[in-house]
């Protein structure tokens, strides 16, 4: 068990070394392949209101008249260490986590992500456990009544939630929930600590149309792997060794169907803690989404890629969860 950690966390750091290659090579690599020059790449992160100067001390802060894989080594020390930025006379400093750094806003992109990473964080994970709940609950029912009225009609439900999408869904509940039957005066993100009972109210309908989308697939998938489950030989031994009926469902049916359903969720959490950009940006909720749309409008690239660095870490960590949660769940995987 010990060693299939190791292996696994090992695997995860060299993931994560690749994907900031492939982020750097993004930003970095790829426009010098399709002709740009170093100063109109600098020239990018300047801004609009770009001259010679201002285009040379950016250039020489990030290192684009060095070789590009001393570029990277300090992409990845900065991260660690810091970086500091001379623009002239005047220097400004930013600290590890050093993320990169906004040469259109003059401020450090850490402090600007974890602003805003407790508003994607309370929404994934309020809309993560209603969707587990009910997606598992509705797909163990629909197998376990497998051709009734109650499956077609879960099934329904499902399929409705599979089709429409999260914008949709959104805009609906806040046309009919703040507008034509006023129960909420309105969607406003409230911080945890300065009211926990606004936080969860402001959330509710973000977080109920969110998991709509994914509760729908979730009891699909739930009933399917019920169904598959369900008829295998080491089910039928355990109802004749006299095991009631709940322990069999719970303990051998439900916990075999459970495992495409670990392998998805891990994917659907890590993306979602990088950013529900729709739905963020539907009910206009401060958080990684929406930083992200904003900050690729504006084309203020570190802000980008430093968002898209959390959201590549995220993954990367919800998917080393999902492997060690897949030793517990799973002897066979254990033993491998």
């Amino acid at each position: 068990m010990a060693a299939y950690i190791i292996r696994r966390v090992f695997g995860a750091v060299l993931l994560l070394l690749i994907v900031s290659a492939v982020t750097f090579a993004i930003f970095f690599l790829v426009p010098r392949l399709a002709g740009q020059t170093m100063d109109q790449l600098a020239a990018q992160y300047v801004g609009k209101d770009a001259n010679p100067q201002s285009i040379a001390a950016v250039k020489h802060n990030l290192g684009l008249d060095q070789p590009l894989y001393t570029q990277y080594w300090h992409f990845i020390k900065q991260i660690f260490v810091g970086a500091t930025y001379n623009f002239g006379p005047d220097a400004s400093q930013c600290h590890a986590p050093c993320f990169g750094y906004s040469f259109k806003r003059h401020v450090e992109v850490w402090p600007q992500l974890t602003q805003r990473i407790p508003v994607t964080l309370s929404l994934a994970v309020g809309a993560a456990v209603i969707w587990l709940v009910s997606g598992i609950a509705i797909g163990v029912v629909s197998a376990l009544k497998r051709g009734s009225l109650l499956d077609r009609f879960f099934m329904g439900v499902a399929l409705a939630g599979v089709s429409l999408p999260i914008f949709f869904t959104g805009m609906l509940a806040l046309g009919v929930l703040t507008v034509q039957w006023p129960i909420w005066e309105g969607v406003n993100y409230v911080a945890f600590t300065d009211n926990p009972a606004d936080w969860a109210w402001n959330l509710l309908i973000p977080w109920c149309s969110l998991a709509f989308l994914y509760s729908a697939l979730y009891a699909r998938l739930t009933r399917a792997g019920m169904l598959e489950t369900m008829g295998e030989d080491y089910i039928r031994t355990a109802r004749a060794k006299g095991l009631k009926e709940s322990r069999v469902i719970g303990k051998h049916g439900l916990r075999a169907a459970l495992t495409p359903i670990v392998t998805i969720f891990g994917m659907d959490f890590g993306l979602l803690l990088g950013g529900a950009v729709i739905t963020e940006t539907v009910f206009s909720f401060p958080g990684l989404g929406q930083y992200a749309v904003k900050s690729v409008q504006d084309n203020d690239l570190p802000i980008v890629m430093g968002v898209t660095l959390v959201a590549a870490f995220f993954i990367v960590i919800c998917n080393l969860l999902v492997d060690l949660v897949y030793a517990a769940i799973d002897p066979r995987v254990r033993l491998s």
